[in-house]
């Protein structure tokens, strides 16, 4: 079993298989998997280099075998897997060396809802397929590798759990900033795979051994797990008709040398690196002690792009999506009207909420569907992490499944049919989960009943493999109007919980005012008092004027705002109270950039009574894509957002094109892009990005699809008179089919401008190839586009 030597020596991945495959003649277009059928003798010589180099792991040639791709009898999926296993098992033999076999399993090629158009699910069932067949054919782990989106990392890895015994390994592909395509950053990663119980994790692809050294730094710091490190042999070259990777085995070897001592416990090559590279790797780093893994002690709550690390200071959970003395939202839960949910966490967002708690329970609607429901349209127009809070067990395991990132839970009890009911579900979803000191016996009247009952809950969890980092603990407000001491007893527990036994507390602060008038005065003095007594973080009204004064004050004169700069930033100049903002009226400008696709669609319908279709466009949507779209470049907008706030500009611009349909002056006039992704790729994800931002800055889009022939994209062009081409790429092994298309459009359609993009691009290679315009992201393209054909 690899699981025990795992961490405890430095373990070797063998290297790539897409480059060595070209040079043994693998076409453009053509379908590496096939090999394993068609040529089998080339991918078992290939495999026994990299064991006969000292490999330990050997890759299946199983990367894009999955069941989107793979689904009609030309290649059956499952005979690929078992033949693609069998390669390595002979050449294994042949070597007469054991090794241990990794299934491969790369992504999908597309983006999961709401982003894209493939359902958790069905990404879920595409992955659990070639899981079970290569577990039946042996692999010893599965490796899930390359991957850009948390949540097809958590499809991919459930679909493993839950169908296979075998070991999980992922690795991601991280941008220099350090961040995933749908914006994820390295603690979001972690958190979440050491929440689904992964065996080791880490990073390949992308980047050159150098260029890795942040993201290994940063995995160091907070990962509790094995890390995994696969660069690629440096950057993409071009050298005439062949692709090369600027990093020699020596140099490559050097530098994994270095990796291995800043931590990484498993290394090997990706794109570009042969048997050469992994030998001269393993010989410079096979006698390497490995670092031992740290435990890390951190409490991170995180959503698909923002992590919510619980230290200095306190942090605030909004109250606000919770139907309790609420009418207006039990009114909107019965009417099913999920647009007031989504401005309560806009709302509570902008206030400065760092985490929402989502309640929708009531008597008589499908709390689990509800949930759901709102989950995921909440995880669509907000970045902020989400508490899941339900006492309906059902409801909190559908929520869980769908959760993209590792949220908080709230919650169980030390009942013990709630530890027997929650803990499971923490178990194999992961999450930050609130504990309630509260028994079979009720609420403890003493600070000490209460510490007791949370030392009930730490024990019990440890069963279950959860640590104490991810517990936090209420001790639970009790109302000073029926219980005059219940706030000296909270305080208590509450200090003895955090400073005693080290872990995190959590308060509904509201609670302890039920029944006095001027309730935000007792409030706001007791939030204060909880902080200070070490409350991690308080469930409270982020709208609230009171309770954001002492959440700021306290932060200032605790130094936990360093130079009081976030409360000098808010208050200054001020000389009257801070107005307090409800949830209230968007604009169409507002609307848009949150990506609340009903609300635009309602005020557009409004605006077109008293306003120009086309100053509408001009004044409120171009500037709302535009101010997301610096957003997205900068950094601080991702891509989920980004995708949502182009689809309800969409749905503002269906209501006006109906207004401007009978004018024809009205209408501007669309210039042309085709869009393809190449021959021999069928990976859209990119392409598909492009293609909404497009849209919606008024371009007429010709979509021509995945794996698409260069005579195809050229047919198209000159049919269309059309200026600007955009492909699009991800494997190393298509950007041929890329530069063939260049060349094709070069010699037919010389007036017709080319812009590329993809992971395995930059602008060297694009410029190689003989690319007009690389781009780096989405944005980038459409700016080349407004510029090339919109003069601006």
């Amino acid at each position: 079993m690899i699981l025990e030597q795992l961490g405890k020596r430095l373990l070797f991945f063998d290297g790539g298989m897409g480059t060595l495959l070209q040079e043994k003649g693998l076409k453009p277009g053509e379908l590496p998997e096939t090999w394993n059928l068609n040529h089998p003798e080339d991918i078992i010589g290939i495999h026994q280099e990299y064991i006969e180099a000292g490999s330990d792991i050997v890759l299946t040639n199983t990367f894009g075998a999955n069941a989107l791709k793979f689904k009609d009898d030309t290649y059956p999926l499952k005979k690929i897997v078992e033949a693609a296993v069998q390669n390595v098992k002979t050449a294994q033999e042949r070597a007469g060396k054991k090794v241990y076999t990794a299934l491969d399993v790369g992504p999908t090629g597309k983006l999961l809802k709401p982003m894209g158009d493939l359902d958790f699910e069905d990404a879920y069932n595409a992955f659990k397929e070639v899981m079970i067949y290569g577990e039946q054919a042996g692999v010893d782990l599965i490796h899930i590798e390359t991957m850009s989106d948390t949540y097809e990392i958590k499809a991919a890895v459930l679909a493993a759990k839950e169908n296979t015994k075998l070991p999980v390994f992922v690795t991601a592909i991280f941008d220099e900033r350090k961040k995933l395509l749908t914006g994820a950053d390295i603690p979001v990663f972690v958190s979440m795979l050491e929440g689904l119980r992964v065996d080791a994790l880490g990073i390949n692809c992308g980047l050159g051994p150098k260029q890795m050294f942040p993201m290994l730094e940063e995995l160091q710091k907070y990962s509790s797990l094995p890390i995994v490190v696969k660069p690629n042999a440096g950057l993409p070259k071009q050298r005439g008709n062949e692709t090369y990777y600027d990093v020699e085995p020596e140099e490559f070897a050097q530098t994994m040398e270095k990796i291995v001592d800043m931590g990484a416990a498993i290394i090997g090559g990706c794109c570009g690196t042969t048997p050469d590279h992994i030998r001269a790797m393993i010989t410079m780093c096979k006698d390497k002690q490995i670092k031992p893994v740290i435990k890390k002690t951190e409490t991170i709550v995180s959503s698909y792009g923002k992590s919510v690390i619980f230290g200095n200071g306190s942090k605030i959970i909004g109250e606000r999506i919770n139907p309790t003395g609420k009418k207006k939202f039990k009114q909107a839960l019965k009417d099913h009207d999920l647009d007031y949910i989504l401005k309560e966490g806009i709302m509570q967002e902008e206030k400065g909420a760092h985490i929402l708690d989502v309640n929708v329970g009531l008597p008589d609607i499908d709390e689990k569907q509800m949930m759901i429901e709102a989950i995921t349209s909440l995880q669509g127009v907000t970045s902020l992490p989400l508490q899941i809070d339900t006492v309906d067990i059902n409801a909190m395991e559908a929520a869980l499944r769908i959760y993209n990132g590792k949220p908080m839970v709230n919650s169980v009890s030390g009942k013990k049919e709630s530890m027997d009911a929650v803990f499971p579900l923490i178990q194999k979803y992961g999450g930050v989960v609130v504990g309630l000191t509260l028994d079979e016996n009720g609420i403890p009247a003493t600070a000490d009943g209460r510490v007791e009952i949370a030392k009930k809950i730490i024990a019990e969890a440890a069963k279950y493999g959860i640590d104490k980092k991810d517990i936090v603990i209420d001790v639970l407000a009790m109302t000073i109007s029926s219980e005059p001491q219940g706030a000296i007893i909270t305080l208590d527990a509450l200090h003895r919980v955090r400073h005693e036994l080290g872990v995190h507390t959590i308060l509904g602060v509201s609670n302890i005012s039920f029944g006095l008038p001027m309730r935000p005065i007792v409030n706001s003095h007791f939030y204060t008092m909880a902080m200070y007594n070490g409350l991690s973080c308080g469930i409270v009204n982020p709208a609230s004027e009171e309770m954001m004064k002492s959440f700021d004050a306290y932060h200032a004169l605790m130094n936990y705002d360093i130079n009081c700069e976030r409360y000098i930033g808010k208050y200054s100049g001020q000389t009257t109270t801070v107005s307090t903002t409800q949830t209230g009226s968007m604009t169409l400008q507002m609307a848009i950039e949150k990506g609340v696709k009903d609300e635009a669609r309602q005020i557009t319908l409004e605006q077109v009574k008293t306003e120009q279709p086309l100053d509408i466009i001009n004044t409120q949507l171009i500037p709302a894509l535009d101010h997301v779209g610096k957003g997205f470049e900068k950094g601080t907008v991702f891509l989920p957002q980004l995708l949502m706030s182009a689809e309800a500009a969409k749905t503002a611009f269906a209501v006006l094109k109906e207004q401007m349909s009978g004018n024809e002056d009205a209408e501007e006039k669309k210039e042309k892009v085709v869009l393809a992704t190449v021959k021999g790729d069928i990976h859209d994800i990119g392409k598909n990005i492009v293609k909404v931002l497009l849209e919606n800055y008024s371009f007429d889009v010709i979509d021509l699809g995945k794996d698409v022939p260069p005579e195809t994209i050229l047919e198209a062009v000159q049919e269309q008179d059309v200026k600007l081409v955009g492909l699009s790429a991800l494997m190393t092994t298509t950007v041929v089919s890329m530069e063939e298309t260049i060349k094709l459009l070069r010699k037919e359609a010389p007036d017709c401008k080319v812009m590329v993009g993809g992971a395995v691009l930059n602008q060297d290679y694009a410029d190689m190839i003989g690319a007009d315009f690389y781009g780096k992201d989405a944005m980038q393209s459409v700016y080349y586009a407004q510029k090339l054909l919109q003069n601006k």
